[in-house]
């Protein structure tokens, strides 16, 4: 029976859950947005809330163990010196999953783990150019040659 076993094993030895683990968590600081399996989301939640409070500290040791745990010193730099000052008078809950569908190839069920206050910035689309404009054009250039 399964009585107060918690957390998945995401179907990985230990070492390799880990690395995938702090993959997970680097990338969401670095980017603070990823698109992922809806239980690799759930499993990096609770570590990714836990460098964030070890940002709040911000002492040395917080420090250390922050950058022991994420694999680029550019996300422990961005740990400390953007994601925790913007959730100093938070709490707890820094992080929001929301599922958005299935993959298609093996039908895995995706998430979106991100930070609070991350919000989706919208890509600005291109004008595109009027295909009865571009016909005549090419029609005069191909009568020349």
């Amino acid at each position: 029976m399964r009585h107060l076993r918690s957390g998945s094993k995401l179907g990985r030895q230990p070492a390799h859950r880990r690395a995938t683990l702090r993959n997970l968590v680097t990338n969401l600081i670095e980017r603070e947005r990823i698109q992922t399996t809806l239980l690799r989301a759930k499993a990096a939640r609770p570590l990714a809330e836990r460098m964030i409070t070890l940002g709040k500290r911000d002492s040395l040791h917080s420090r250390r163990q922050a950058a022991s745990f994420l694999m680029t010193p550019g996300a422990t730099q961005k740990l400390f010196t953007d994601l925790a000052p913007r959730f100093a008078d938070r709490p707890g809950g820094y992080t929001r999953i929301i599922r958005v569908g299935w993959r298609i190839g093996d039908g895995a069920e995706l998430a979106i783990l991100e930070f609070i206050g991350s919000e989706l910035k919208k890509k600005e689309k291109k004008p595109k150019k009027a295909v009865a404009e571009e016909a005549p054009e090419e029609k005069e250039a191909a009568a020349e040659k």
